[in-house]
């Protein structure tokens, strides 16, 4: 505890940093604010309903960031940011051009952010079109009489909503205190906690208090596992060599490379529920087709997503790829392999070059399995435990999602702050 006060008051103490949190704080107030400007023409008794009692708008909301059961200007949140961000890294791996913008350095990630910016408005064009078309669909009520151009104009308002979030989650993340995207999420998710308390106490059986007693032990359990995954590392020794120059001595130290359990954070989790939530959201799209195989398709799909088996098992899958896809975008051995050689570095028993890229690439493969797996398994966790407690705490499985993403950020956050005071600290000495 003397510890935590003691990383508070330095945090308070060195200005720059103080100004730092506070900006993002007023980014994030300002975020929260726009979260409950309404787009007009909604009845939000009906939308309340229908949140209620579904639990695939649950999660879309909390990906928005809590704002979806609003029907507000952000209503999209910056999920349409995050699935440009996935075609993004997808086409990187796919078109020469992009790949090799990519290895420009930090002017080649520049371009490709404006591209991500730029792809962002189509996504949340259609993904704007999709909701409120689904959500008018699902009752009749929440957009009464709304003409063509109200419709389009609801369009236009949310996309500039989520281009408005885009615009301060970089601002955000332009003062290297955690991604701005996973602040807004993280921020929506603490505005949602009282909101899913109380939906579970209003629905929850007083009869069954040792099943709220156990779920809320794994939530426990969940933390601690994410914390562990995402401290956990493997600490790859490396040396210099000696390096004599005139009459000074250079190198002939010894140090390490951390490789982290988990070295996508919690990407992989919010790449996999975007993806997973597609599906069901094009079915209910096409339920009242008036061909029969295609509204026949469309049921079968969103049958099959309510089933929690079916789901769960795509869920783990999905955070399991995406863990192993993640870290292969972000870590590159064969560059680590070359830097390493540039800087007179070696891994003891392994020479540099080659085989130190392959020995680095073959140990981080074994790292990454157990992190995957272990972050699928706490992924889904929450619904397994659902499936045998019963559907009374289905707010809750909502809210095993938003533990994963909360104690990460919560953790990169804190990684971040450490970074910082370090480095101050460094100067000053």
């Amino acid at each position: 505890m003397n510890k935590v006060l003691e990383v508070l008051r330095s945090v308070w103490k060195t200005k720059e940093l103080r100004d730092k949190i506070f900006f993002i704080l007023a980014m994030l107030f300002i975020f929260r604010v726009t979260a409950h400007i309404p787009l007009p023409g909604v009845d939000p008794e009906s939308l309340k309903k229908l949140f209620e009692n579904n639990q695939l708008f649950g999660i879309l909301n909390v990906f928005s960031g809590g704002s979806l059961d609003q029907f507000s200007l952000v209503m999209l949140g910056v999920a349409p940011y995050i699935t440009a961000s996935i075609i993004m890294q997808l086409l990187q791996m796919i078109v020469p051009a992009l790949e090799a913008l990519r290895k420009e350095g930090e002017a080649g990630q520049r371009k490709i952010n404006q591209y991500t910016r730029l792809l962002s408005v189509p996504m949340a064009v259609l993904q704007g079109y999709g909701f409120i078309t689904i959500l008018r669909r699902s009752s009749t009520d929440i957009l009464p009489n709304i003409t063509p151009i109200e419709f389009a104009t609801l369009i236009v308002m949310v996309t500039a909503g989520t281009m408005f979030l885009v615009w301060i989650g970089e601002l955000m993340t332009e003062r290297k205190l955690g991604n701005g995207v996973s602040l807004i999420i993280f921020a929506g998710i603490l505005a949602n906690l009282p909101q899913i308390a109380g939906q579970t106490a209003t629905l929850f059986d007083p009869t069954k208090i040792f099943n709220l007693i156990l779920f809320t032990a794994i939530g426990l359990i969940t933390i601690v596992g994410v914390v562990f995954i995402t401290e956990g590392q493997r600490q790859v020794p490396i040396s210099f060599a000696r390096r004599i120059r005139g009459a000074r001595q250079y190198g002939g130290v010894d140090t390490y490379l951390p490789l982290r359990v988990n070295q996508a954070g919690v990407i992989p989790i919010i790449f996999a529920v975007s993806i997973i939530v597609f599906p069901p959201i094009v079915a209910k799209f096409f339920v009242g087709s008036s061909t029969t195989w295609l509204a026949d398709a469309a049921n079968f799909v969103v049958k099959l997503f309510d089933n929690l088996g079916f789901y769960g098992a795509m869920y783990f899958v999905l955070v399991f790829v995406f863990t192993y896809f993640y870290t292969a975008v972000i870590f590159h051995p064969q560059q680590i392999a070359e830097n390493l050689q540039k800087q007179g570095g070696f891994i003891p028993g392994i020479r540099p070059g080659q085989q130190t890229a392959e020995y680095l690439n073959y140990t981080i493969n074994r790292i990454i399995f157990a992190g995957a797996l272990f972050l699928g398994l706490i992924a889904v966790l929450p619904y397994i435990t659902q499936s045998f407690l019963g559907q009374g705490l289905g707010s809750l499985a909502i809210g095993g999602t938003s533990l994963l993403i909360a104690v990460s950020v919560a953790l990169e956050v804190k990684e971040q702050v450490k970074a910082q005071l370090a480095m101050r600290s460094y100067d000053s000495y």
